[in-house]
């Protein structure tokens, strides 16, 4: 069986553990029957585990309850860069492995719902636990809308970028979020609405800046440029700026200056929302990197207008 799943961008900004957006970046795991336990890697993280110890090999393992497969992972997301490299695998090889609910698996093995959820579902997502299953909610989502990312040429592991956390926060700063979140959420629907402060936050990104400390800056020199919103993808480093279709240059080519200015070594990619989530079968097979950034990939559904939601039982 060959699945393939998209990246995810989560928090955006005030959305901390329960809000992501699946994007045009895949990993695809093929699992074949084979004699003994062979995985091999291609493209973002190859041949750093290509053994029982990879994550596809964990997950697919778990599935099926025993190891005579060979997985083929290609993967296009860049690892610990705060795009759902672990969740996407999480998925694609649940799915790969004849898992009935990939979703519920994935959460498991990732350890939160919300990339799971959009890599699973694709588009925006609201995601959390409910009596010991996932939930997601599909969100409304602008077809305009369209990202530009900054990715550090440096690494930021997501338990480490937790550690910095607090384990209390003000009634204040809860309530803070809160709000953001409304207007992050109705921006997001309709980017006539969308705003800067619609990616304010006070539960994470400020305490996780000393761990990369021009995100403060390069968030400004986001905005500066033409974003509408500007946040950091999931745990970090990664850089989001949100702007629309038209607006897309300028904001493009003021990453790039903002980076250089900053002596920051990485990339700028163009990041479209991905609609279709989990692919299973031949469609699944990865589209070359190429056709990325010229509009959204093959298979994108229309966008969300009407709330769908789906709970995941968390032990099938």
């Amino acid at each position: 069986m060959r699945a393939r799943a998209p990246a995810s961008a989560a928090n955006l900004g005030p959305g901390f553990d329960s809000l992501a957006l699946a994007v045009d970046r895949y990993v695809e795991v093929e699992i074949e029957p084979a004699s003994r336990l062979i995985v091999t890697s291609e493209g973002e993280g190859a041949g750093l585990s290509d053994d029982a110890g990879h994550l596809a090999a964990r997950v697919a393992m778990d599935v099926m309850g025993h190891d005579r497969i060979a997985i083929t992972v290609r993967s296009q997301i860049p690892l610990g860069r705060g795009l759902g490299s672990s969740a996407a695998l999480a998925v694609a090889a649940a799915a790969a492995a004849g898992a009935r609910d990939p979703l519920a698996v994935a959460a498991q093995a990732d350890g939160h719902p919300e990339n799971a959820a959009a890599s699973y579902a694709g588009g925006l997502v609201v995601a959390t636990r409910v009596r010991g299953a996932v939930r997601v909610v599909e969100m409304p989502l602008d077809p305009q809308i369209v990202l530009v990312a900054i990715v550090p040429d440096r690494p930021l592991s997501t338990s480490r970028a937790r550690q910095v956390l607090p384990h209390q926060v003000t009634l204040a700063d809860a309530a803070f979020n809160l709000g953001r979140m409304g207007l992050l959420l109705a921006g997001l629907s309709d980017h006539r609405m969308l705003s800067k402060e619609a990616g304010e936050d006070r539960l994470h990104q400020d305490y996780r800046s000393p761990l990369f400390p021009e995100a403060p800056k390069l968030l400004s020199a986001l905005v500066s440029a033409g974003a509408l919103m500007a946040c950091w993808s999931g745990a970090g480093p990664t850089l989001l700026g949100f702007t629309t279709t038209e607006a897309l240059q300028p904001l493009r080519e003021g990453a790039k200056v903002a980076m250089a200015e900053a002596g920051l070594r990485g990339e700028v990619l163009v990041l479209h929302p991905e609609r279709a989530g989990l692919v299973r079968g031949d469609q699944a097979e990865l589209v070359p990197l190429g056709g990325f950034e010229s509009g959204p990939s093959a298979g994108h559904r229309p966008a969300t207008t009407a709330t769908e939601v789906f709970d995941f039982d968390e032990d099938a």
